[in-house]
C-alpha cells in the first residue's frame, strides 16, 4: 500500500516526525472545530491538514529568541493551587 504524500516528504517539509504530528493535529483540530460552525467537508480534517503541509500551506514559523522570550513574559506563570493536607 502506498501511501500519498509519502510521509518522507512531509518530514522534509517541517524538519522532523513529532513537529508534523503536532503540526497536522493542531491544524485538523482547528479544522474540525470550524467545520462544527457551518457546512461539513467532503474530507477529514486530518487529511485535509497533510494535504496543506504538503502543498506548502501550512508551516511551522520558527521564532528567535528574542520573540520566545517575549512570548513567555507576555504570558504570567500558572502558579499552582497549594492543597492543604489535614492529619
Amino acid at each position: 500500500m502506498m501511501l500519498y504524500p509519502p510521509v518522507a516528504e512531509l518530514v522534509k517539509k517541517v524538519g522532523s516526525r513529532y513537529q508534523l504530528v503536532n503540526l497536522v493535529a493542531r491544524r485538523a483540530r482547528a479544522l474540525s472545530l470550524s467545520s462544527e460552525d457551518g457546512a461539513p467537508s467532503d474530507r477529514k480534517p486530518v487529511s485535509e491538514a497533510i494535504d496543506e503541509v504538503y502543498t506548502g500551506r501550512l508551516t511551522i514559523v520558527k521564532k528567535s529568541p528574542e520573540e520566545k522570550k517575549e512570548a513567555r513574559d507576555a504570558k504570567p506563570a500558572e502558579q499552582p493551587e497549594e492543597q492543604s493536607q489535614d492529619a
